[in-house]
């Protein structure tokens, strides 16, 4: 398992410095505009090298996986490539969102597929028909919530970290190679990755990467639900599902589109407060996310999920009215 992950690591860092070096000539550059933190243009496609370690962990060291899951495997095949594309022709989120759905519909013959919620104040949730529809909505926000997070040198890649080492936690305790050899492959990947994205980055994972990273966590929280409550994952992944919900609300309340860009994430805000400082920022952010996560890991199957769903709403509540609160005072323009 050693050889395997170093094997992975040593790569990815290998197929990173080639898409650095030859992302100008494929067209994957990314251009900055007014939201962005750099003032020139950075290559951008690292998430091929995600793609990559997949595709060595299903088809060279562990193809039983690919046996048991290839609807998985084709579904995130399909939103590697629609990501791939978005880094080259930028697709409309219609069209992004369609994929992300039909992926989702592949996911459910492979029985990753949310049936039921648990209980809530006593109250069992059965999803029935509804579980497919509901899945896809799961699926679609969460692969957006990683992707809108991905606004600062190195933060994606340090929140997917400890969220991934989570659920290589719940493999390796639960004895799911599933998600323990998914978990692990995509955490030697990133490892590799930060070395070339911590600040000042040197190539961006792209859509490529964070449509792909997004989508992968997604199904590796389905499939975790045999093992933890449903409410375990909004605190295992806070601070991307956090950023989506508030931010969502905001531009609600705005009465602006929600998929309208802005420069008022939580992390800008946090940045903000930090004078600037992108690496204290990622740290900060990440040590947040470790706790959340530590707190959803001891949440157990079986427990009655209402009082922690209630907690996480305090904490959306809160949140929101701190970044609304800050925006006016320090007059910030999204």
């Amino acid at each position: 398992m050693l050889s395997f992950f170093v094997l992975i690591f040593m790569l990815s860092l290998l197929a990173i410095y080639v898409i650095r070096r030859y992302a100008r000539v494929w067209g994957l550059i990314d251009i900055p505009n007014q939201r962005s933190i750099h003032i020139s243009s950075m290559p951008k496609g690292a998430g091929i090298a995600f793609f990559i370690a997949l595709v060595l962990a299903f088809f060279v060291f562990y193809v039983e996986i690919f046996f048991m899951y290839h609807w998985t495997i084709m579904a995130i095949s399909l939103v590697f490539i629609i990501g791939l594309m978005d880094d080259n022709y930028t697709m409309s989120v219609k069209a992004k969102f369609i994929v992300i759905a039909f992926s989702t519909l592949l996911l459910s013959f492979d029985a990753l597929i949310i049936q039921e919620l648990g209980s809530f104040f006593g109250v069992p949730i059965r999803l029935f028909w509804l579980a497919l529809p509901f899945t896809i909505f799961v699926v679609a926000g969460f692969t957006n919530a990683l992707n809108l997070i991905d606004g600062l040198d190195g933060l994606a890649t340090v929140i997917s970290l400890i969220i991934l080492g989570a659920f290589l936690w719940l493999g390796y305790v639960h004895e799911d190679s599933f998600i323990f050899i998914v978990s692990l492959t995509c955490i030697a990947t990133l490892l590799a990755f930060l070395c070339f994205n911590w600040s000042p980055a040197s190539i961006f994972m792209g859509d490529s990467g964070s449509l792909l990273l997004g989508f992968t966590m997604a199904l590796l929280s389905i499939e975790s639900l045999a093992y933890i409550p449903a409410i375990a994952i909004l605190y295992i992944a806070a601070i991307p599902i956090l950023d989506t919900l508030v931010v969502m609300l905001r531009r609600k309340y705005q009465g602006k589109g929600l998929c309208v860009a802005d420069s008022c994430h939580l992390h800008h805000i946090v940045q903000y407060y930090f004078q600037g400082n992108t690496i204290k920022t990622v740290l900060f952010l990440g040590m947040i996310q470790s706790i959340y996560t530590c707190i959803g890991l001891q949440l157990l199957k079986g427990i009655d999920q209402g009082l922690w769903l209630c907690i996480f709403i305090v904490n959306i509540v809160l949140l929101y009215r701190t970044i609304q609160w800050t925006i006016k005072k320090e007059k910030i323009i999204c």
